[in-house]
């Protein structure tokens, strides 16, 4: 598997700091990647299962053929002992074989027969022998082919971790931050009534997240951060409804993006689910219940900025 070197250069060839845009293709070539993996290793346990599904049917049918071999062998004995009977002499057994009585057409159809049992008796078991190799052949593939195919998606994922890393490295310093980690005050601008650094965390969220529902920031009200332009919403459903399974792990996401980024972006504080997490106080904490889902922040991110 080709390596995809992301790691740090010296001082003397230092390469130049790959874009968000770089950064970002590279993650989608991982995850084709690992998908080729996944697909290669899921057709090789298809091909597994057929082989010994084919080696069942195999072993059944020579079970048949078994049990018909084991059927006529009596028939065989007695080919054997009327032809002994005949080549002896004996009057009735000579009689019965003779071209007029069709003793010996009898003879011949029954050998016929048997040969054809035997026939397919050997048919039978060469072809659960082969079926039998092929599965075992192909179960020892796929042990090593598992051992591969585990090692390079492990590989794969480090990468994309180290990628995921180098995203959130590349998360700006919002603007007003002063030495000694405090905030500046903003006021609200532009059209949508927010400030600088609120406007710079909501365009990143959506550049890190597929949000289908929109995002709420100003709202006149009598208290709280969005009226005074520094809080978003980003709604994860839409009529107050509960999101759905996938969309509660989104937010679950954006939620610990916003903490671990929130020291850049100027992040004072993050609700999620009837939860609280100060950045000046780490550590979730309960929300009294506020009477519904919407109220409790269960189908939408808050984030409020310094």
């Amino acid at each position: 598997m080709a390596a995809l070197v992301l790691g740090p250069s010296t001082a003397g060839n230092a390469a130049p700091k790959p874009t968000e845009k770089q950064l970002k293709a590279q993650l989608a070539s991982l995850g084709k990647r690992v998908d080729k993996l996944i697909s290669a290793y899921n057709a090789k346990r298809v091909a597994v299962a057929k082989a010994k599904a084919d080696e069942k049917t195999a072993r059944e049918r020579l079970k048949t053929a078994e049990s018909e071999l084991t059927a006529s062998e009596g028939q065989v004995g007695d080919i054997a002992q009327l032809r002994y009977q005949a080549g002896s002499g004996l009057g009735m057994m000579r009689e019965l074989l003779s071209p007029g009585f069709g003793g010996a057409a009898m003879l011949e159809q029954l050998q016929a027969e048997q040969t054809a049992k035997i026939g397919r008796y050997t048919a039978a078991r060469d072809a659960r022998k082969k079926a039998a190799d092929d599965a075992a052949s192909l179960t020892d593939r796929l042990g090593d082919d598992v051992i591969e195919v585990t090692a390079q998606r492990k590989d794969a994922e480090k990468l994309i971790a180290e990628i995921k890393d180098k995203l959130d490295r590349l998360v700006p310093v919002a603007p007003g931050k002063r030495a000694n980690g405090t905030w500046a005050p903003e006021l609200p601008t532009g059209g949508d009534n927010i400030t600088p650094r609120t406007r710079l965390m909501r365009a990143e969220v959506k550049s890190h997240f597929p949000l289908h529902f929109p995002v709420g920031c100003y709202r006149a009200e009598d208290s709280g951060e969005h009226p005074l332009g520094r809080a978003c919403d980003f709604m994860l459903s839409s009529g107050g409804a509960l999101p759905s399974a996938a969309g509660a792990a989104l937010g679950e996401q954006v939620a610990a993006w916003a903490i671990k980024n929130g020291g850049k972006l100027g992040v004072k504080y993050v609700i999620y689910r009837q939860r609280i997490y100060n950045l000046g106080f780490p550590g979730w904490r309960a929300m009294e219940n506020r009477g519904g889902v919407t109220a409790n922040h269960f189908d939408h991110v808050h984030i409020s900025m310094y």
